[in-house]
């Protein structure tokens, strides 16, 4: 008999579909180079569909041209520009809009998008600025505050706008969205 220990054998390395025997890279698609400057071209005539009041087209436009292979600043261009189109629909029309792009063609994997940019878009909101915590405010009662009158929450209006578009997104496309959304390789 021999004396090999039977346990440490990787039975892995023997199996031609083990991920051992591949490499992991393809499995994410190759997304093509976006600069910053091609991202704030789009956003401007994006933001220009918006001032002409075809909202719909502004966003369709948005979300159709992610900037999967740009960097942090064109990503964070093309986010701002999705964050505004969203704050700028009426909370009345966004079922209707959502059914309209859902329908057509292509429609699941734009409102895929839409929700890629929900989530990156609530993880920003939810941060705190440092710019807000430098404009604290002692009161005489002992508490700070934070943050400036008449402006509101600045982060929390856009934060209740980013979940009343994910509720009625979930309405529309299902949790299924979520589900391909967290397991896409792709960020926005």
């Amino acid at each position: 008999m021999a004396n090999i220990n039977w346990r440490t054998i990787n039975i892995d390395l023997l199996d031609p579909e083990s991920p051992a025997n591949f490499s992991i890279t393809t499995l994410s698609p190759t997304a093509p180079l976006v600069s910053a400057s091609e991202v704030q071209g789009l956003s401007s005539q994006i933001k220009q569909l918006l001032r002409g009041g075809d909202s719909e087209g502004a966003l369709r436009g948005a979300l159709e041209n992610p900037p999967y292979g740009g960097d942090a600043a064109a990503k964070e261009v093309h986010l701002a520009t999705v964050v505004e189109i969203l704050q700028s629909i009426k909370q009345s029309e966004m079922s209707p809009m959502l059914s309209r792009i859902y329908s057509s063609d292509g429609g699941v994997e734009v409102l895929d998008v839409l929700m890629k940019y929900l989530y990156k878009g609530m993880s920003h909101t939810s941060q705190p600025s440092s710019a807000s915590t430098r404009s604290m405010s002692p009161q005489p009662t002992g508490f700070s505050q934070i943050h400036s009158r008449g402006g509101g929450e600045g982060g929390g209006q856009a934060m209740s706008v980013l979940l009343s578009w994910h509720e009625k997104l979930v309405e529309i496309a299902g949790p299924g969205s979520i589900v391909r959304v967290m397991s896409d390789r792709r960020t926005v």
